[in-house]
């Protein structure tokens, strides 16, 4: 076994998609360890406190009309004319990586151990050491045409600082509404449309003394990680499917155990969307987007190991932890390979709270009759008295509902 380290940087993050084409960052073994750096994508809503001075958070982010250093944010065109900008935010978060694992192929499950979670804390003068994130109620929230104060629609920005003093809690800073920026390429953004834009904070008005009596409790977890799928060479960050991906998750944090099946060979793992605190449905967009580093365990269990084990048959996400295993729901399984061409971008036209309910169920189901070898009688009793169903995100367009059953269910005296 190995333990090797990831920082970030502009060779070892893409931005906005998973792929099976790019080189990978990092290449490990079944049983190896890694330590990996990642960088909230929101950081540029404040410059100062989440990037100034931090030579791996400038370097990712450094955007200039000479240069631009991660130029495809997306999986779209890299070509212009740009709408947005090269990729054009079809795909949003920034992941580090790939890490290729050896002798992975398809059609088998990588586990993927999340060992420890820590924040990464601000290198500004005026900051050094506390821990912010960014909270942003956007165009894509649930929330957004649903507003009922003035002015309508509007975007608003909540900057948070983390305290791991103690019981690490977060606590609002100050909020503002999202103005028009302009991009080093002259280009004009009045949404939150594309990643990695600096917030001028000239053109914005900060209000304080906001949330003033609320403490988030700090659940940190990541919200994007996953495999490359094989439907495409680039594929938007954004909806979740059966390689993982952006299920937005709190549980998927430190002690966790996530099971992916590996569809190209290799595998190759990428992580970020790096929260520290998240509800279930994360209804107004985004969680506390902040930048956190993990350390990895990679365990590789082959396809021709896998009969007889609670990993047969597996061809979706799956989590384990010490007291429950959740099965994740979604609008499409594979959306991918159910809408064709356009899927990345129709899979918006068709989120579904109902698909995504009868999808998780469907896979609780195949677990307890398959591993708890339980009847279709059984698990449907089972499930309905001793399982918790949940709205996981409702803003990623490939809705997601997590099915959870606790192990204690099966512990009998």
């Amino acid at each position: 076994m190995k333990h090797v380290t990831l920082p970030v940087s502009p060779k070892t993050v893409h931005w906005g998609y998973f792929s099976k084409t790019v080189a990978p960052a990092l290449t490990l073994r079944s049983g190896d360890r890694a330590t990996i750096e990642t960088l909230t994508h929101h950081a540029n809503d404040d410059y100062e406190r989440m990037i100034q001075g931090d030579p791996g958070a400038e370097s990712v982010f450094q955007w200039t009309r000479e240069h631009k250093a991660v130029a495809r944010r997306g999986s779209g065109p890299t070509e212009g004319p740009f709408i947005r900008g090269a990729g054009e935010g079809i795909g949003v978060h920034l992941l580090t990586g790939p890490v290729a694992i050896e002798g992975a192929e398809p059609g088998d499950i990588l586990e993927v151990r999340i060992l420890d979670v820590r924040p990464r804390p601000s290198c500004s003068a005026c900051h050094a050491g506390r821990c912010f994130g960014s909270n942003v109620a956007a165009n894509w929230g649930f929330h957004y045409h649903d507003l009922i104060e003035e002015p309508k629609p509007r975007e608003v920005v909540t900057i948070f600082e983390l305290d791991t003093s103690g019981e690490p809690y977060a606590k609002a800073v100050y909020n503002y509404v999202w103005t028009p920026q302009t991009d080093p390429d002259g280009i004009v953004h009045p949404t939150i449309d594309y990643p990695g834009v600096r917030v001028d904070h000239a053109t914005i008005r900060k209000r304080e003394n906001i949330l003033s009596s609320a403490k988030v409790p700090a659940r940190l977890h990541f919200g994007t990680m996953g495999l490359a799928p094989s439907e495409a060479d680039f594929v938007s960050s954004i909806p979740p499917s059966y390689t993982g991906g952006n299920i937005d998750d709190w549980r998927i944090g430190k002690g966790a155990r996530m099971f992916y099946p590996v569809a190209v060979p290799g595998a190759y793992f990428s992580v970020g969307d790096p929260h520290a605190a998240q509800g279930d449905s994360e209804l107004g967009g985004t969680a506390i987007e902040t930048s956190l580093t993990g350390d990895f365990e990679f365990i590789l269990h082959k396809k021709a190991n896998l009969a007889g084990t609670s990993l047969e048959g597996l061809d979706h996400p799956m989590l384990e932890t010490d007291h429950a295993w959740s099965f994740y729901g979604f609008t499409y399984p594979n959306y991918l390979a159910t809408l064709g061409a356009d899927a990345q971008t129709e899979i918006a036209n068709h989120s579904s709270l109902d698909r995504a309910m009868r999808d998780a169920f469907r896979k609780l189901r195949r677990f307890l009759m398959t591993v708890h070898r339980l009847s279709e009688d059984e698990a449907i009793s089972l499930m309905s008295v001793g399982a918790d169903f949940g709205v996981t995100q409702v803003v990623d367009a490939n809705w997601g509902v997590h099915g959870t059953i606790r192990k204690n269910i099966f512990r009998c005296d």
